[in-house]
């Protein structure tokens, strides 16, 4: 990947989905923190999903809730990121979905990438429809 400084002062990355601006300042790109979690929630959430199809677990939604610590001390070092799943559906199981979410994170690159840096704790709850 190949990154060149805008005018603004972005950085921009041309990828197959689409033209990636990053900045510190939000009001012109993605923030690179937003990206780090945003990374490490799609990551988790792809594989999570995969495992529920691959299992046959029917469900209608999955949203993903991030919590993020920073150390300021530590040039706002990320130091912790929450996940929330919420699995949305009817006569869903918790444990099968405690255990799914285990597989994902252990098969998850961007988790795996981050874990001796990263505190990433990821919990699953479940709403009815």
């Amino acid at each position: 990947m190949k990154y060149r400084l805008t005018e603004t002062g972005a950085f921009q990355t041309e990828l197959e989905y689409g033209t990636l601006t990053i900045s510190g300042n939000s009001e012109l790109g993605f923030r690179p923190f937003q990206l780090l979690v945003s990374s490490i929630a799609g990551c988790s959430g792809s594989v999570f999903k995969k495992i529920l199809e691959k299992k046959k677990i029917a469900y209608d939604e999955i949203e993903i809730d991030a919590r993020v610590e920073r150390d300021e001390k530590q040039a706002n070092k990320v130091t912790k990121i929450e996940l929330q799943f919420t699995v949305i559906g009817q006569n869903l199981d918790i444990e099968q979905l405690e255990k799914s979410l285990h597989i994902a994170s252990k098969n998850c690159s961007m988790v795996q990438s981050v874990k001796d840096a990263i505190t990433v704790i990821e919990k699953v709850q479940i709403r009815e429809n």
